[in-house]
């Protein structure tokens, strides 16, 4: 549908559910959403489809889980029929069980599914856990495979922001280069993300 164009095109929704990472959260209270990948997504998918019409669409909220973003899903985030839908929870689900946060996740999945969206699950996004190698880390890496399970077990798309950040530095990257101060991405991490979840908006 982003390949037509006017008169035959309609607007497509795409809604970026999630935390503060896809809110554009820097260190708290600044708030950037101009500078997190939603917004770096919007701009390279309109590169790709100049004569596409589509709304980015931000329910993230700052400190949220899974469990609190299932619960306001209905009401705030289908209320917009989303064509696609982001979900991008993983890197606090950590304060949460697993348990509980797949119970989120799939409730969000299949709810999105019976709307009709596309959906594009998103593993985490590191943050200075990565440098401690603590339980964090060992949590962030189990969220990480969850994630993985269940955009296989539901035929889903993944934005592996998980990887992007793993082979930056594999690569020789310094992977303080993709975190702010506070433990968010910064600006080259969110256009790192964006290019990953620009995968799913190929040419055509």
């Amino acid at each position: 549908m982003l390949a037509k164009t006017w008169p035959d095109n309609k607007t497509v929704q795409i809604v970026c559910h999630g935390h503060s990472v896809p809110a554009g959260y820097k260190t708290p209270p600044l708030l950037d959403p101009f500078h997190a990948y939603p917004h770096y997504l919007h701009r390279l998918i309109k590169e790709r489809y100049p004569f596409g019409a589509m709304n980015m669409i931000v329910t993230a909220v700052g400190g949220e889980n899974a469990a609190r973003g299932a619960a306001r899903f209905t009401d705030q985030v289908l209320c917009h029929k989303p064509d696609v839908l982001l979900l991008d929870y993983a890197l606090n689900d950590r304060y949460v069980s697993l348990e509980e946060s797949e119970a989120a996740w799939r409730r969000m999945i299949e709810d999105g599914l019976a709307a009709g969206c596309k959906i594009l699950l998103a593993t985490p996004s590191w943050d200075r856990s990565y440098f401690r190698q603590d339980d964090m880390w060992r949590s962030l890496m189990e969220h990480d495979r969850q994630v993985r399970r269940l955009a296989e077990e539901y035929g889903v798309g993944l934005m592996d922001f998980f990887a992007v950040f793993t082979q930056y530095v594999e690569r020789g990257g310094d992977a303080e280069d993709l975190l702010c101060a506070d433990d968010h991405p910064s600006r080259k991490g969110h256009r790192l993300l964006a290019r990953e979840a620009a995968r799913w908006f190929p040419c055509r």
